[in-house]
């Protein structure tokens, strides 16, 4: 069976200093000084007329070139290949690449060098305020960005009441998304995008903000999209969530896949290159 995600060699890399490249959404909210010249925008999908699925995404290749000083590589040489129905978990210190390789895979960002594939469409809840307004209604955010990852009207009026009673905040649904606390917004991000019926769910440390009990029902409604065949990608610094949902874990440090193991072994792996660096300072 063809994997759902292969990435080949990927790699990406940014600036260090803050004349970075910018996202289109960076330029097109920020307006340029007219004696200041703009920098071109690293590509997104968007701009190359990709989508977040069904497409592969490859970069013009970084071997045998001289990056300037001021530049890094978040990835480099990274290769694997993910089936249907797998659940993923990223390992590894802040920094290392998990984020930025869950960017890759939902379409945000384009590689650099290598290639990544992507079969399937993708549900990504990688920022807790990805796409949401904050000067826009919690009603007209749940339209808004249900819209924009695909759903007709017929299809989110349908599941709007879903959205709603997940969420816990149908007091809050005439309320602007910015007087929202964390806990709500990750409420309604986790709801919304968990509805999609996409087969391939991106995580990102949203589980570690809100209280117990909406974790509780976050954690069923996990377990249910597993159930059901979806794959799974999750980026968590929690271990006990990374078992709970995770047969493999990917192991990234500095940038590179020092590990592709089961998911006791990739954190086994992590929690001793944790306590040796943890031994050179004592």
């Amino acid at each position: 069976m063809a994997p759902v995600i292969e990435a080949k060699n990927l790699g990406i890399h940014f600036a260090r200093n803050r004349r970075r490249n910018k996202r289109l959404r960076d330029i097109f909210s920020t307006e340029a000084k007219p004696d200041a010249p703009v920098r071109p925008a690293k590509k997104s999908a968007a701009s190359a007329g990709g989508t977040a699925g069904k497409s592969g995404r490859g970069g013009k290749g970084g071997k045998g070139k001289k990056r300037k000083h001021h530049e890094f590589w978040a990835l480099r040489n990274v290769s694997f290949q993910i089936q249907q129905g797998e659940a993923v978990g990223l390992v590894g210190g802040n920094g290392q690449g998990k984020s930025t390789l869950l960017k890759l895979i939902a379409g945000v960002l384009l590689p650099d060098a290598g290639k990544i594939r992507v079969a399937g469409g993708v549900a990504p809840l990688i920022e807790v305020t990805g796409g949401f307004e904050g000067d826009l209604t919690a009603r007209d955010n749940i339209w808004l960005t249900a819209g924009l990852h695909g759903l007709s009207k017929k299809q989110i009026a349908a599941k709007f009441d879903e959205i709603v009673d997940f969420a816990e905040v149908g007091d809050f649904l005439d309320t602007p998304f910015r007087h929202f606390s964390s806990g709500m917004k990750v409420r309604l991000g986790f709801s919304v995008i968990t509805t999609l019926d996409e087969p391939i769910v991106l995580v990102d440390e949203v589980l570690a903000v809100g209280d117990r009990a909406f974790r509780e029902k976050c954690y069923l409604r996990m377990q249910d999209l597993l159930s059901g065949g979806r794959t799974l990608f999750l980026v968590s610094h929690n271990e006990g969530d990374l078992k709970r949902f995770c047969t493999r874990g990917l192991y990234l440090q500095g940038g590179s896949l020092v590990a592709d193991a089961p998911i006791e072994e990739s954190l086994a792996l992590y929690r001793a290159d944790v306590e040796a660096r943890r031994a050179q300072y004592l």
